[in-house]
């Protein structure tokens, strides 16, 4: 909602190996689909029984054939639950999975076919349901933002390089809202999510000096990219 009041917006998550700053991030997505079956006694009454495992299994496999890693798509089934026991047809099962995408063609593309393999019985009788949805779209690099990149290394003489990343951040959901954004302006430290993660001293000395001449060509009108 606020996004057209603003130009530029920098982000500080961690800086590359080589100090690159980020310019594109994959969107993300993460989606349940809850399957009931019936329940039966796997000796007695086995053909009574609807499994709603089987049935997860048929829909996890669709599911994994819709990554395509030349395109950065993938759909990661990270999560399968179902069933009371061995001796039980399973009455219920559920799937958690993940979208990550890099193209927003991509991300059509895969939410229509979920919603088809969710519909699709694969084993009669059984009932599926979609839950979830995006919670960050994808971050794409643009021209606008090359401009404003090339005015930086113009306007504040260094030279930067830059990388797209797998994971989301809050650039994801500035730069869906149409503000130039670049990311990857932090420190740059490793072991990331890890009881070492660590962030390198001379670093912060280094980053902080390239926000203060960016925000002082800034406060002084000199970028035009827009």
């Amino acid at each position: 909602k606020i996004a057209p009041n603003y130009d530029y917006c920098l982000v500080y998550e961690a800086a590359g190996k080589n100090n690159e700053v980020v310019v594109g991030r994959k969107g993300v997505g993460t989606f349940f689909i809850e399957i009931l079956g019936k329940a039966a006694h796997a000796g007695n009454h086995y053909s009574d029984g609807i499994d709603a495992n089987l049935e997860a299994s048929y829909k996890l496999q669709e599911l994994i054939k819709l990554t395509n890693l030349e395109l950065g798509t993938t759909v990661n089934v990270g999560k399968i639950e179902g069933g009371i026991g061995a001796n039980t047809i399973s009455p219920h099962a559920k799937l958690t999975f993940e979208l990550r995408y890099k193209l927003a063609s991509e991300k059509q593309r895969v939410l229509d076919a979920v919603e088809k393999i969710v519909a699709t019985e694969y084993v009669e009788g059984s009932v599926a349901t979609l839950s979830g949805g995006i919670q960050r779209d994808v971050m794409e690099p643009n021209q606008r933002q090359k401009e404003f990149l090339r005015e930086i290394e113009t306007l504040c003489h260094t030279k930067l390089t830059t990388e797209e990343r797998g994971g989301v951040s809050d650039a994801n959901i500035v730069a869906s809202g149409g503000v130039i954004t670049l990311d990857g302006f932090g420190p740059f430290g490793d072991g990331d999510h890890t009881i070492h993660e660590r962030a390198l001293k001379s670093s912060f000395t280094e980053r902080i000096g390239l926000s203060v001449k960016i925000f002082d060509n800034i406060l002084q009108n000199n970028f035009t990219a827009s």
